[in-house]
């Protein structure tokens, strides 16, 4: 399929020529964090030179990798193969992300202060009543996060090499550099490109689901979902609809384990779904996310397809020696919502940022224990996250009852507040005692309806 050119949209505010690196948004930016530098006693200073990193793959979890190491003077190479990427992804990423990460924002296509969770049977719930003014899930195209990241991580220092890395030799002693093989395509040797090879002192793998630096290092597998999306420009009287709106379609029909979407681009709609458990099915199953938004998408010319896999649990392992997995590498994917843009932006920042420590900016050599104080942090921050939200999936993504009994909650308001709240700001979000309570006798009860229903129409197919 040809490539389309997409028209920039500076919708929210002026687009400035060059991106600073220091520009902030008014009241969601946080002060830069300052880190306490303290290097592994054994680890030996480095001679005549910095620390060497390479971040494979250049999405946002290898931009903000790149970004963070750079600025803090170590000698950085990010190696991207398609440097217009676009992943077949929903684009959405919480508020705290646009303060936390200094992001423009002109690079956000739309800001969804309203979505409609849509249920077997059409049910249609509003959600979006408890936000604030201020508050609203942001809407990116992929190319364009990513773009960003990747130039704004070249501005501060970072060697940004377009290139598609082969394979990687193994150090044989503690000291010694891990070897890069790529192809580097640079325009001057033809399409094929040229072999090339680099030597560096610690390697992150932020090359995404399919991670070749994940295989390099015996990483093991996991289970995945195919994400497939069309891009659909429909017309400009039917856009108005979704100017701040997203759709999002749960049942059999739309996915056996997952949700479809509508979700809001510049000038045109994001229409897809996933699933982990009948990939061979995926086509039918868009087919049925377009036909339930049919009236609202009637007239639109498809103008990109893309497919890609999405991890549904981190790896058994992410770490080997001087070698880190972060973002889908180290498959940093929620279940139930399928959110990924956020966590591997911060994960490629967490991975950094251990490595700026243990090196004494770029001073020193790194070793496994440096970079295992990422994991340690990551854990500990966000691990209780995927399990509450890998309970939700099983609990309410098992048949079309359960999922009437999920669309009827989230008409909930407190349900609502307390996920925005966790969503919007990736914290837990302080709970009332006496609204705990009531949520979960409502949830018993929508449980329970769904299960009588469930038997019910189980008679009925009998």
């Amino acid at each position: 399929m040809s490539s389309i050119a997409f028209k920039p949209f500076h919708g929210l505010r002026r687009s400035s020529a060059v991106p600073s690196p220091t520009s902030t948004t008014t009241t969601l930016s946080k002060p830069a964090v300052k880190f306490h530098v303290s290097a592994a006693k054994t680890s030996p200073k480095l001679s005549n030179r910095n620390l060497r990193v390479a971040i494979i793959g250049g999405g946002p979890a290898g931009g903000s990798a790149a970004e963070t190491l750079a600025k803090a003077g170590i000698e950085t190479f990010l190696i991207e193969r398609k440097m217009d990427n676009c992943k077949p992804c929903g684009g959405a990423i919480p508020l705290c992300m646009v303060g936390e990460f200094d992001l423009p924002l002109d690079i956000i296509d739309r800001r969804v202060t309203k979505m409609k969770m849509i249920s077997p049977s059409n049910i249609a719930v509003d959600i979006g009543q408890t936000l604030k003014p201020h508050e609203y899930i942001g809407m990116v195209r992929r190319e364009v996060l990513d773009a960003y990241l990747r130039d704004r991580a070249k501005e501060n220092g970072a060697n940004v090499i377009n290139g598609l890395f082969l394979k990687m030799d193994m150090p044989k002693h503690w000291d010694e550099p891990y070897v890069l093989h790529y192809t580097e395509y640079d325009g001057k040797k033809g399409a094929m490109g040229a072999k090339a090879t680099l030597e560096v002192d610690a390697v992150i793998g932020a090359d995404g689901a399919n991670s070749r630096v994940a295989k390099a290092i015996n990483a093991g597998d996991y289970d995945y979902a195919i994400a497939f999306q069309e891009r659909i420009k429909i017309p400009d009287d039917k856009m108005v609809y979704y100017e701040n709106l997203a759709e999002m379609y749960v049942g059999d029909d739309v996915s056996p384990d997952f949700y479809g979407w509508v979700f809001p681009k510049c000038d045109h709609v994001a229409v897809g779904t996933g699933t982990v458990t009948h990939k061979n099915d995926i086509k039918k199953f868009q087919l049925a996310t377009r036909n339930r938004a049919k009236d609202k998408i009637l007239g639109g010319k498809i103008i990109r397809v893309e497919a890609h896999p999405i991890p549904e649990h981190p790896r058994p392992r992410r770490l080997s020696g001087r070698v880190a997995l972060v973002g889908d590498a180290a498959g940093y994917v929620t279940k139930c919502s399928g959110e990924g843009i956020y966590f591997a932006a911060k994960s490629g920042r967490m991975c950094a940022e251990a490595i700026v420590e243990g090196s004494q900016n770029g001073k020193k050599m790194v070793d496994e224990g440096d970079l295992r104080k990422y994991l340690e942090k990551w854990d500990k921050k966000y691990w209780p996250t995927y399990k509450v939200l890998d309970v939700l999936q099983k609990v309410f993504y098992r048949s079309n009852p359960a999922r009437e009994a999920f669309v009827e909650m989230c008409a909930d308001e407190y349900v609502q507040k307390m996920t925005f709240d966790s969503y919007l700001y990736k914290t837990v979000a302080p709970g009332n005692p006496l609204e705990d309570l009531k949520l979960a006798v409502n949830t018993i009860g929508s449980l329970v309806r769904a299960n009588a229903l469930r038997k019910e129409m189980q008679k009925l197919n009998v």
